[in-house]
């Protein structure tokens, strides 16, 4: 087995290969590198990055890359009837999370209210790859963008050996290990410690939370996942949730819902939507019935 971690996007992220092949080791290598490239085109923390040049400029052509993350962040939005939003760039900016995450921080700054501007307005140009976006309404791919490149890295991976890629969270495998095996999930932390864990051999698991990244502003705690319908940080009784999909994409997405609808709407939601999902609320920890319909086991609570 061969492994890799390191820091992108904000975030702690880690490769693993299961392979003693040096060339696996090799394609292994080239990940974090890959990573740093994306975040030059995805990062909002980068007055540089083709993100923020976007946001700046209103429109013009944008690479490949940044073309198949906004179709793959419109179509979460599709998917979540807007719920999850790739335009509430002004709102998270807004409540707080201005800049890369410090935890600890405590803001005095007037509070403003936000309206998220419908995701529809978004025009595309798929000849060219040309996108305009509506007036005073900024980006902000967050998760999509990690979900994307963790599934984008484990294709790319999985043609070497059975490889898992952790994006901050959103984690995605090609396939079950060497022997047969599923990959082993740690799902959240406490003092350092796996509080829970998964199963998985195919597919992504991906978990959001507002109970790392949070902080105050003017005396109250705010957190990073945006609720469009008002354009303030999300307020619900799930602290953290976890959805297991066929891609990390939609798992990210779904997992913002749940978080954004609370723990009983949510997870039925999720039911109808035939996903695994479990939430830990501030009743403790719960989740739907369709882990064993979807052929995997239960998390393994600590």
């Amino acid at each position: 087995m061969y492994g890799i971690a390191f820091q992108a996007m904000g975030c702690h992220m880690e490769a693993l290969l299961d392979s003693d092949d040096l060339q696996a080791a090799y394609a292994l290598n080239a990940v974090a590198a890959q990573f740093a490239a994306w975040e030059q085109s995805f990062s909002r923390f980068r007055c540089d990055s083709e993100l923020s040049l976007l946001n700046q400029k209103r429109q013009g052509v944008v690479s490949e890359d940044l073309w198949q993350v906004l179709q793959a962040a419109c179509g979460m939005a599709r998917f979540s009837t807007g719920l999850v939003t790739p335009l509430a760039g002004k709102a998270v900016r807004q409540a707080g999370y201005a800049q890369s995450f410090v935890a600890g921080w405590d803001i005095d700054a007037p509070e403003e209210n936000v309206t998220v501007a419908d995701w529809q307005a978004i025009l595309f140009d798929a000849k060219r790859r040309h996108v305009t976006l509506p007036p005073e309404a900024d980006l902000d791919l967050g998760g999509m963008a990690k979900g994307w490149c963790a599934h984008k890295a484990v294709e790319d991976l999985g043609r070497f050996a059975p490889a898992l890629v952790d994006a901050g969270g959103d984690i995605a495998v090609s396939g079950a290990l060497r022997d047969g095996s599923a990959w082993e999930v740690a799902l959240g932390r406490r003092e350092d410690k796996p509080t829970a864990f998964l199963f998985l051999d195919q597919g992504a698991v991906a978990t959001s939370g507002r109970d790392v990244r949070h902080w105050r502003k003017n005396g109250r705690l705010h957190h990073h996942i945006i609720d469009p319908r008002t354009g303030q940080p999300a307020q619900s009784d799930v602290m953290r949730a976890t959805v297991v999909a066929e891609h990390a994409v939609l798992a990210e997405a779904a997992a913002k819902v749940i978080l954004i609808q609370g723990s009983s709407a949510g997870l039925a939601w999720a039911t109808q939507q035939g996903l695994a999902a479990c939430v830990w609320s501030e009743q403790g920890w719960q989740s739907n019935d369709v882990f064993a319909a979807g052929g995997f086991r239960q998390p393994v609570l600590l």
